[in-house]
């Protein structure tokens, strides 16, 4: 999302951890893995599709959000949308990576958090937790690009997860950066994963009317 605002940044150091001053308080965990009845796909329930998206993690209405786009006459957070094409094409269960933090829907707002953020190598809190991962032998994770890198918390979600032995398939919404070095960061961040490098990555401004590319991606991945 920021990447056509500023200049390239360096990716930060994994391990050192941090913390973030802005994280909002949360009283209680929240665990939930989304399900949903599935038309369309063929591949199954070992298929999980997981996914950040800041309108389900605003501190706004999301249909306020500017991370938030029209399908079928439904307003969707950009990287929920891909998500649900991907639940389309392959049958897989939604998981939707929640948070503490209440991101602020104003585009110009959400770039000086990620800094800071960034700055800082805060780790969000993460509210909803995936209850059963031994079931699914397939994961797609989706998210945003944020200074040429993953948003800070999808360090969270690689802490809290070992996919080790699972079959990671990235996918992202950018503007015009691609992926920048996200699937290196993943592969580092998970060794013992196999993480494939044709992922699906579209400009956010055409994330709305990505359904036939996901599908023909899809197809090609031949899971």
């Amino acid at each position: 999302m920021f990447e056509s605002y500023f200049h390239l940044r360096r990716l930060q150091q994994y391990r050192s951890g941090g913390g973030n001053a802005s994280q909002s308080s949360q009283t209680s965990t929240q665990s939930q893995t989304q399900s949903s009845s599935q038309t369309d796909g063929s591949t199954g329930s070992n298929v999980l599709v997981a996914y950040f998206a800041v309108a389900e993690n605003s501190e706004v209405d999301a249909a306020s959000s500017a991370s938030v786009v029209t399908v079928n006459g439904e307003a969707q957070g950009i990287v929920q949308a891909l998500a649900r094409m991907i639940q389309n094409e392959t049958g897989g269960d939604l998981f939707s990576i929640q948070t503490s933090v209440d991101y602020p829907a104003d585009r110009n707002d959400l770039i000086e958090y990620a800094q800071e953020e960034q700055d800082s190598n805060a780790r969000p809190q993460l509210t909803a937790h995936i209850e059963n991962l031994d079931d699914y032998d397939t994961i797609f994770i989706g998210y945003p690009i944020w200074w040429y890198d993953l948003p800070q918390v999808m360090y969270s979600f690689f802490d809290e997860y070992d996919f080790s032995g699972k079959t990671i398939i990235p996918f992202c919404v950018h503007n015009g950066s691609q992926f920048t070095g996200t699937i290196q960061t993943i592969q580092e961040l998970e060794p013992n994963a196999e993480v494939i490098t044709d992922g699906f990555t579209v400009n956010e401004s055409n994330a709305a009317d990505s359904a036939e590319d996901i599908a023909a991606w899809i197809e090609e991945l031949n899971l």
